[in-house]
C-alpha cells in the first residue's frame, strides 16, 4: 500500500519530467509509468543513490516536449520548468516510512525464528493440543469425538512426550501410564475426546493423581472444585467431562491393569 501510494503521487508530481540519461531520471529510471515508478520506489527503498534521484525531481528541470500533465506539476520557482522542491518532503518521508516498515518485518522474522528454535518441546503448550488433535483425527475418521479404547496405546505412541509416550516407549511403562489415567469406558467400549485430554494433561504435569493408597475419588473431587473457582459458569456436565467421578463406571486404567497383569504372567 505504502508503494501504491507513493507511485501514484510520483506519477502526477515527477512523471513529465524529462529523460535525461546524464542524470538519474532516464529512460530506465523514471515515474511516467506506473510499474516503472514502482521499480523506482524499490531501488529507492534499497538506498540506492536515492538523494542524487530526489535532487533529480527538484524544480527547473526540462520538461517533455508532449507532456500532459497539469500544470500543477510546473515548479512556481522556475517557470516552464518541472519538477518541485516537493521532492525533498516526498523522498525523505518514502525512505523513513520504508525503512520503518522493512525494520518491523525484519524484527518480527527474527522474533519469530528465535521463538521457534528456543521453544522447550518438554514443556506443555499450543502446539500439543495440535498435534493431539491430528493424532485422534487419524483414529477417529468419523469425527465422533470417541475412539475404542484398545486403539489408546497405539495412539499415545504416535504421540511425542510430554503428552505422549513416542514410539520408543518401552510397553511397560506405556501400561504404567494408562493405568494412571482415568477415562470412563462407555458401554460401546469407547473414551471421549476431552476426557482422554484432560487425562493426558493430568498425568503429564501430574495434576491430584492417586499414587498409592490415595482415594482418586477424592482427589478428582477437589480438583472439579478448584475448577468451579477458576470458571464459576462451567456447566456440571462439562465438569464431569473433564474430571469424570463415577464410582460404578469402568475405567480404562482397570483393563490396562488386568491386560498388563496377564502379560507379565505369560512372560
Amino acid at each position: 500500500m505504502l508503494f501504491f501510494i507513493y507511485a501514484i503521487i510520483g506519477m502526477q508530481v515527477f512523471g513529465n519530467i524529462k529523460l535525461n540519461d546524464e542524470n538519474h531520471i532516464n529512460q530506465h529510471n523514471n515515474f511516467k509509468t506506473f510499474s516503472g515508478a514502482l521499480m523506482l520506489l524499490f531501488r529507492s527503498a534499497t538506498g540506492e543513490s536515492w538523494q542524487e534521484i530526489m535532487l533529480s525531481c527538484l524544480g527547473g528541470k526540462e520538461c517533455e516536449p508532449d507532456s500532459s500533465m497539469a500544470p500543477m506539476t510546473m515548479s512556481p520557482d522556475h517557470e516552464g520548468g518541472c519538477g518541485t522542491d516537493f521532492a525533498y518532503c516526498y523522498f525523505v518521508s518514502f525512505i523513513f516510512f520504508s525503512s520503518f516498515l522493512m525494520l518491523n518485518l525484519f524484527v518480527a522474522v527474527i522474533m519469530d525464528n528465535f521463538e521457534y528454535l528456543t521453544r522447550d518441546s518438554s514443556i506443555l503448550g499450543p502446539h500439543h493440543l495440535d498435534e493431539f488433535v491430528r493424532v485422534w483425527g487419524e483414529y477417529d475418521r468419523a469425527a465422533c469425538g470417541r475412539i475404542h479404547y484398545t486403539a489408546m496405546y497405539e495412539m499415545l505412541t504416535h504421540m511425542s512426550p510430554p503428552l505422549g509416550l513416542g514410539k520408543k516407549c518401552p510397553r511397560g511403562m506405556a501400561y504404567k501410564r494408562l493405568v494412571l489415567m482415568n477415562m470412563p469406558v462407555d458401554e460401546d467400549m469407547s473414551v471421549h475426546f476431552t476426557s482422554t485430554l484432560m487425562s493426558l494433561i493430568r498425568t503429564a504435569l501430574e495434576i491430584k493423581i492417586a499414587r498409592g493408597g490415595e482415594d482418586r475419588v477424592a482427589l478428582d473431587t477437589e480438583l472439579q472444585k478448584e475448577i468451579s473457582v477458576i470458571w464459576p459458569y462451567l456447566p456440571q456436565k462439562t465438569l464431569d467431562v473433564l474430571v469424570p467421578i463415577n464410582k460404578g463406571q469402568t475405567h480404562v486404567r482397570e483393563i490396562w491393569r488386568g491386560r498388563a497383569g496377564r502379560q507379565s504372567v505369560t512372560q
